[in-house]
């Protein structure tokens, strides 16, 4: 279908390109910016007066719940809710049920979502066999079914053997190993150490949890020449080994969950099992860090860190409240409040989440990959019409997802999604 986009301010953080102008689409792909051809008849006008026109976002860390955890999340209501907040490319993390160990499982979960005409599915793969850190997959057969990358979720390696032979045979056929850092014994409790958990009698989960796992990911990184992305960093000390990680050539890039940029863990209120999540929330310096980092490119992606939870894993108390939260249709809103609040320029906001979690995956995206999260003269149309004027409230009864739990119930985003392309196809428009 031919569509033009007219009278929008368009956006490509990667380009530096800011202009007002059309978009012209056809075939699936973008065939012209800022001007219209001549001999263009579009099929569908949609007018843009007011918006920005982005490329489609890129999120890193988004958890379907298919298969396995269909009362939590089934993939028609979170793809649903990826389109509705202009995600049109997601990372699903491989702790499904059954884990995403075989090939045969990989294809089944990117057939159902390609069947829905919505958002792009990138999976991971599992690192090993059932999560259970003791043998390592058939990770060139993950790959050749679509894989993008191989990590183990939220469940830590308890061998630092197995992880170096992971690292050595990732390396050596130019994988990227998915790590979120947490030491197993001391990431057990269930809030951020400090005197607010002390205070409310919580078990608590030290910096050092994260930044030993870091220090022994990095050694090893420098024998073993591998590449790895660090998923949802939450402390400053953190943030430090990054920085030096990276000043030292080491190949590592890292993301931050939009839970973890603007909150602390003072909003855990009195018990408020919305803020239940993992990472845990931590102090205001640590957030602080954070906010610095991500926006001098120390951590290079903002996700989503979607991971929709039922209602009776959620009402519970705190302790025994099932950790995670909604976030797709967040990721915009928060990026653009990010920026506003803190005075980051919108064109790096907004790279946050399109180009640069693109680069992070890279050559993973195959024939994809050369206009993934940009908006570029013969780049697939994967667009996203984003008003930054249009003020919403976030309430459960707002949100598309079959998780509806959100530490961020009752705030105001700036801006909302009116409309999401993916290959030139209306996936979302708002009435």
């Amino acid at each position: 279908m031919k569509i033009l986009i007219q009278n929008g301010r368009v956006l490509d953080p990667a380009s530096g390109l800011d202009k007002q102008g059309d978009v012209a689409v056809a075939a699936g792909r973008v065939i012209a910016i800022g001007r219209t051809p001549p001999d263009f008849q579009p099929a569908r006008t949609i007018d843009a007066t007011g918006c920005i026109v982005l490329p489609g976002l890129v999120d890193l860390a988004a958890r379907l719940r298919e298969p396995g955890h269909e009362h939590e999340g089934m993939l028609e209501s979170e793809m649903s809710a990826a389109v509705a907040g202009g995600v049109t490319s997601l990372v699903c993390p491989p702790d499904t049920d059954p884990v995403l160990d075989e090939p045969g499982l990989v294809e089944m979960l990117k057939f159902r979502a390609e069947k829905l005409h919505q958002a792009r599915l990138f999976p991971l793969g599992a690192l090993t066999r059932g999560l259970a850190g003791e043998v390592l997959t058939e990770m060139a057969e993950l790959t050749e079914s679509g894989c993008v990358g191989f990590g183990q979720a939220e469940v830590p390696l308890a061998s630092t053997q197995v992880l170096q032979r992971a690292l050595q045979y990732a390396a050596t056929f130019g994988y990227t190993v998915w790590l979120r850092p947490q030491e197993l014994h001391l990431g057990k409790g269930v809030a951020a150490s400090g005197p607010l958990a002390t205070r409310l009698g919580l078990s608590g989960i030290p910096v050092a949890a994260e930044t030993i796992a870091l220090h022994t990911i990095f050694e090893l990184l420098k024998t073993t020449g591998a590449r790895v992305h660090l998923c949802r960093l939450s402390s400053a000390a953190g943030v430090q080994l990054v920085r030096q990680a990276k000043a030292e050539g080491l190949k590592v890039s890292c993301d931050v969950s939009i839970n973890s940029l603007l909150l602390t863990d003072t909003d855990i209120g009195y018990f408020d099992s919305r803020a239940r999540l993992s990472p845990p929330l931590r102090q205001q310096r640590d957030r602080d860090a954070l906010l610095a980092a991500l926006a001098d490119g120390t951590i290079d992606a903002l996700v989503s860190d979607h991971n929709p939870v039922d209602e009776d894993a959620k009402t519970l108390p705190f302790a025994e409240a099932e950790p995670g939260a909604t976030g797709l249709e967040l990721l915009a809103g928060i990026a653009l409040k990010w920026s506003r609040d803190h005075g980051v320029p919108m064109d790096r906001a907004f790279a946050t989440v399109t180009s640069e979690p693109a680069r992070v995956l890279g050559s993973a995206l195959g024939t994809f990959a050369a206009s993934a999260g940009r908006l570029v003269e013969g780049g697939v149309a994967d667009l996203c019409v984003f008003d930054p004027a249009d003020a919403w409230t976030i309430a459960p009864g707002a949100l598309r997802s079959q998780g509806t739990h959100t530490p961020f119930s009752g705030y105001e985003l700036p801006g909302r999604v009116r409309c999401t392309l993916v290959g030139g196809i209306v996936a979302f428009e708002r009435g």
